[in-house]
């Protein structure tokens, strides 16, 4: 039975698009900047390759962290100050916590059947107060952010730190659950554990494990391991 469940946050639990689109478009608004549905979608596109290079090693997250602007203000034709752009974001980013449709009642669901760790990238002070805020965190037993950790998923090292530092772990009874092939499903394969992929929109890539389309599914697969 599993009862230790590793659980992503962005996309899984927390509804990041509509966070990203908030803060993006109080920012750029204040710069200038048209908050356009083409220019968020343009922006959501280049921070997603980043965080795609961060993953791979290609990129530090500091850069990462200026240049998503840098890159999408160059193509805009706008001249400003990028690195306080970022800092805005991250400030507008923090405020704007907003669990995914049936969240709650899966986390609720969820802490009845075992522990819940949220292992998840990004910036501490942003997802510890969107967890805090979202009410998200009242169900978890911790929280692993990389950037307190000081190695990012998908790395085995990342991986590796959550084992040591779960009370009584054992491999056999956790499970992975997230929405990224290419950094949760990464991370379960590694670390030799089962691994849900949480799909609700249908794009799944490529995936030998179980896809849940939906909270209930998802607790269906969690009932038969």
């Amino acid at each position: 039975m599993k009862d230790i469940f590793l659980l992503d946050a962005d996309e899984t639990i927390l509804d990041f698009a509509r966070s990203e689109r908030e803060a993006a478009a109080r920012v750029f608004a204040r710069h200038g900047v048209s908050p356009a549905k083409e220019v968020l979608a343009r922006y959501h596109e280049i921070n997603d390759s980043l965080w795609k290079a961060l993953e791979r090693g290609e990129i530090t997250r500091e850069r990462l962290l200026v240049k998503r602007f840098e890159l999408l203000f160059d193509e805009l034709g706008v001249k400003t100050d990028v690195a306080g752009v970022s800092a805005e974001y991250f400030s507008e980013l923090s405020a704007c916590g907003h669990l995914l449709d049936g969240a709650a009642e899966f986390l609720r669901e969820l802490s009845s059947r075992g522990r819940i760790y949220i292992v998840t990238n990004g910036s501490a002070a942003v997802q510890k107060r969107r967890l805090r805020d979202t009410g998200a965190d009242a169900f978890a037993d911790g929280v692993f952010i990389s950037e307190e950790i000081g190695v990012y998923k998908p790395a085995r090292e990342y991986a590796r730190y959550v084992e040591e530092h779960i009370p009584d772990y054992d491999r056999k009874r956790a499970v992975w659950i997230g929405d990224s092939l290419t950094s949760d499903m990464v991370c379960a394969e590694s670390a030799g554990i089962d691994f849900i992929l949480y799909a609700p929109h249908g794009a799944t890539g490529s995936c030998a494990h179980p896809v849940a389309r939906s909270y209930d599914q998802l607790l269906a697969f969690l009932a038969k391991m």
